[in-house]
């Protein structure tokens, strides 16, 4: 008796066992948040200036691996007023050194979202796990034409970006740089720059932070009394925590640390979704006590 159920002819392959997708209403929006999948990278970025006992105590009191753990890549795509707006666009699959990521174009296919439907691209920042889909085959299918809305400091500064504050594995710089140089060249003529803020479609706004890179920005959805932040870089898992401990990609640590707190104090104080690139999937919430912030994980609505 054969029980091989790989063998039963006829029958659709399930979807993924693995959480990828998840639909939240921001008023008028919905906003779906998507897993590129997950990038291993050593713990010791996580916090390059603090002390390692430190570290180490904190990723053992989370449950984490202490010398390299997955990192989580989440895009968003808000749909609504006529629009299709994708945040972000994973790290492609040009990377063979992050073969747990790259996952992007088939996620969004199995939730329902056509690459040639997307109206907009908005560009948190230009590091490649946020570009790569751009530059090679992870989104085929994306419109010619499509416009890019980043922010002009960013443009600016990858076109002689400065490594010296961060504390990166060595052979991820060059990368970053080639990454965002072919970026540039192939999509130049489709940037739509702003310099501090700029609305995207009414109640979608994108706003400059800084810090983890000098354009680095963050995207706000508000629509009938609901919100959502899109933080991109801004906060780390470690942040709640450790809002000082400076993460080894960001370009101005102390800057970065500034820009966490202020973020941070703010979403605590609407109390609204927060969702980040390396958060965990899907989204969170910001509690404050004092000078402590704490994470609240996602109520699951089904």
């Amino acid at each position: 008796m054969n029980v091989n159920v790989a063998s039963h002819s006829g029958k659709a392959k399930p979807d993924e066992l693995v959480p990828s997708r998840y639909a939240l209403q921001v008023g008028d929006y919905e906003v779906l948040v998507i897993s590129d999948g997950v990038l291993t990278i050593p713990t010791s970025v996580l916090a390059t200036n603090a002390d390692p006992a430190a570290l180490a105590a904190w990723l053992k009191g989370m449950f984490m691996p202490s010398d390299t753990l997955d990192w989580p890549l989440n895009v968003v795509v808000i749909r609504g007023r006529g629009r299709t707006i994708l945040v972000d666009a994973g790290i492609g699959l040009e990377y063979p050194d992050f073969p747990k990521a790259g996952r992007l174009a088939q996620r969004l296919a199995a939730a329902g979202v056509e690459l040639a439907s997307v109206t907009d691209l908005v560009l948190t920042h230009l590091h490649m796990d946020h570009i790569g889909g751009l530059v090679g085959d992870g989104l085929k299918g994306l419109r010619r034409d499509i416009p890019i809305h980043v922010a002009a400091t960013e443009v600016e500064f990858w076109a002689s970006p400065d490594f010296s504050h961060t504390t990166m594995p060595n052979p991820i710089p060059p990368v970053l740089r080639s990454v965002a140089t072919r970026f540039l060249k192939q999509y130049g003529s489709q940037l739509r720059q702003f310099d501090e803020q700029h609305e995207v479609v009414p109640g979608v706004v994108v706003r400059r932070t800084g810090g983890h890179t000098p354009g680095h920005s963050v995207v706000r959805i508000s629509s009938g009394g609901k919100h959502l932040t899109f933080a991109g870089d801004a906060i780390f898992p470690v942040g709640f925590d450790h809002p000082y401990w400076y993460n080894g990609f960001e370009h101005d640590p102390e800057e970065s640390a500034r820009v966490r707190v202020e973020l941070l104090r703010e979403l605590a104080g609407t109390g609204e979704v927060l969702v980040a690139a390396h958060l965990s999937f899907p989204f969170c919430r910001v509690a404050i006590d004092g000078d402590v912030f704490r994470w609240v994980p996602a109520h699951w609505e089904y």
